[in-house]
């Protein structure tokens, strides 16, 4: 089907509007990406299901967009259903909070904190969504949201809103199976505990300082750290720093057209003008190579690849900055 035949079908049997074209580099923190085909912001979780099955039923690719952090979308855009959830609200109980998926995750942390509610406060400055950042068990400071999860409405790929709990999403390492699963998450419930409101604050407030003194300015275009942190050497210890093989191979500055890597952390890379996803690509690829030539070691991406994957020069060949 052409995409405004897939357009009429999805939208006669949802009772939503979407719009066709859409850029996606404008809905992503590194300001990359083409167009998606299709793009619809739901805000209803029974309509999300009745979109979401139709387009799987009919064959027709589907991407969730969160808040756009931890993502690169291919240049050529996405031929396919992007859905952008809008589910919004905080409701908290006795040792819990409820968030809509679109509430940004900082917001969250900021609301339990002047709440006197302990738990989230590692998360102090974290982008991107509370949706996004579940999937994604998305952590820092030794903590993740996986571990603070109890429930989640979801929306499942066969179009059925349910309830689940956090055994459910299998939580790894900046792992979830949401993506498999094909599942839109809702809200999300977490466990949090009672705490003095000045301590939380200082708590936040030490993460956010951390933060700016390693990470790039608000506004720069970034996706955030490229790839995952090694396993650690023997059992009980800390995840080894991806930055820190990144460092000892001269990452730092390193570029490939406008797609750099910052000038304060050798595992955050930037787009300092009009990088390409190909740039991008062939700036992790140099380095993986560097990293694996020198320590033997295979670095996992940490973000998210959407779309076709460009065609690279051969891998060891030189590519122009």
């Amino acid at each position: 089907m052409k995409p405004v035949e897939i357009q009429s079908l999805l939208e006669r049997e949802s009772g939503l509007r979407m719009a066709r074209d859409v850029s996606l580099h404008r809905h992503t923190s590194i300001g990359i990406g083409g167009p998606a085909a299709l793009f619809a912001q739901v805000d209803d979780p029974s309509a999300l299901a009745i979109l979401l099955s139709t387009a799987v039923g009919h064959s027709i690719p589907v991407f969730i967009l969160g808040g756009g952090t931890n993502l690169l979308v291919s240049d050529d855009g996405f031929y396919g259903l992007v859905i952008r959830p809008a589910f919004d609200g905080l409701k908290e109980g006795d040792g819990w909070i409820r968030a809509g998926a679109a509430v940004p995750a900082a917001g969250l942390v900021a609301h339990a904190v002047e709440r006197g509610l302990g738990g989230l406060a590692f998360a102090a400055g974290l982008p991107g969504t509370v949706g996004g950042a579940v999937a994604g068990n998305a952590g820092c400071f030794g903590s993740s949201f996986g571990e603070r999860l109890r429930a989640a409405t979801i929306v499942t790929a066969d179009g059925r809103v349910e309830e689940v709990k956090n055994e459910w999403f299998e939580f790894d390492y900046r792992h979830s199976a949401v993506a498999r699963k094909g599942a839109v998450i809702v809200d999300v419930t977490l466990s949090v505990a009672p705490g003095d409101v000045e301590s939380l604050r200082r708590t936040a407030e030490e993460h956010i300082a951390l933060r700016r003194t390693k990470h790039p300015a608000a506004g720069t275009r970034t996706a955030g750290s490229w790839f995952k942190n090694l396993p650690p050497l023997s059992p009980g210890e800390f995840r080894r720093p991806a930055g820190a093989l990144l460092e000892q191979v001269g990452a730092r500055g390193e570029c490939v057209g406008d797609a750099v890597v910052f000038e304060k952390h050798a595992n955050i890379f930037v787009n300092r003008g009009s990088a390409s996803a190909a740039d991008m690509l062939a700036l992790e690829r140099r380095l993986r190579e560097r990293v694996e030539e020198r320590f033997g070691e295979c670095l996992e991406t940490e973000v998210r690849f959407v779309g076709n994957r460009p065609v690279l020069p051969e891998a060891g060949s030189r590519v122009q900055a």
